[in-house]
């Protein structure tokens, strides 16, 4: 014996158009018929709230912390700067800055590749020099080893034409651009910090740049071996 619902059928084909109008908001007024322009219902006017809702919460999820770490050392962010997604697995940690005008912008990133990994302190200030267009004698390069406490880094310093861009790939000029460069010496792996930006920007945000640097060196809690 064939079963009879006592309430109209549901064509199976105007089935998508049912969830879709719910989620729109859209409302009936005969079955199986929707009409897209009834007046707000009670599903659609929470949905702008929801946005909003959602919205608020990305932008405290998108708030800069005030620390942050890379290898054994804890930062701490200079006022200003603002902490960003880091654009390569290879990166622990990356900054940007901008300067008063909103015109010009340089980054900051950390590296750390566990113990030995990384290559010698040597090897990296060459790879860092090597990647600006002009001879090394013409970038106004400088290096310099500082000890803070009882911990050392090595600062590099230089200015041209910087090739931008990934190991092995395409690469773009960016002249007048500043690299400050610096090596926290660790047994646990030394941490690499490369500011690349603006010579103008570089030059502003250098006593900063420092700061951040040695204030992590002095937190840390025992002295290194490397």
């Amino acid at each position: 014996m064939e079963r009879r619902s006592s309430g109209p059928a549901l064509n199976p084909i105007r089935l998508p158009l049912l969830a879709r109008a719910i989620v729109s908001g859209g409302a009936f007024d005969k079955p199986g018929h929707i009409l897209y322009q009834a007046p707000m219902r009670p599903f659609s006017a929470f949905l702008p709230c929801a946005a909003l809702w959602f919205s608020f919460g990305s932008l405290l999820a998108a708030e800069s912390p005030a620390t942050f770490k890379a290898g054994e050392f804890t930062f701490t962010r200079p006022p200003g700067w603002q902490s960003v997604e880091t654009t390569s697995m290879m990166r622990k940690a990356q900054l940007k800055i901008t300067d008063a005008d909103k015109k010009e912008s340089a980054e900051v990133v950390f590296f750390h590749f566990g113990e030995g990994g990384g290559g010698g302190i040597q090897a990296n200030i060459d790879r860092w020099l090597a990647q600006f267009q002009e001879p090394k004698e013409k970038i106004h390069s400088k290096v310099e080893e500082v000890t803070v406490g009882q911990r050392m880094v090595t600062y590099v310093q230089a200015d041209g034409t910087y090739l931008s861009g990934m190991p092995g790939g395409s690469k773009t000029a960016l002249p007048n651009t500043m690299l400050l460069g610096a090596i926290l010496h660790s047994d646990q792996g030394n941490v690499f910090i490369r500011f690349t930006g603006p010579v103008r920007l570089a030059q502003a945000s250098q006593a900063d740049f420092r700061k951040m640097v040695e204030g992590a060196l002095r937190d840390a809690k025992h002295p290194s071996k490397a």
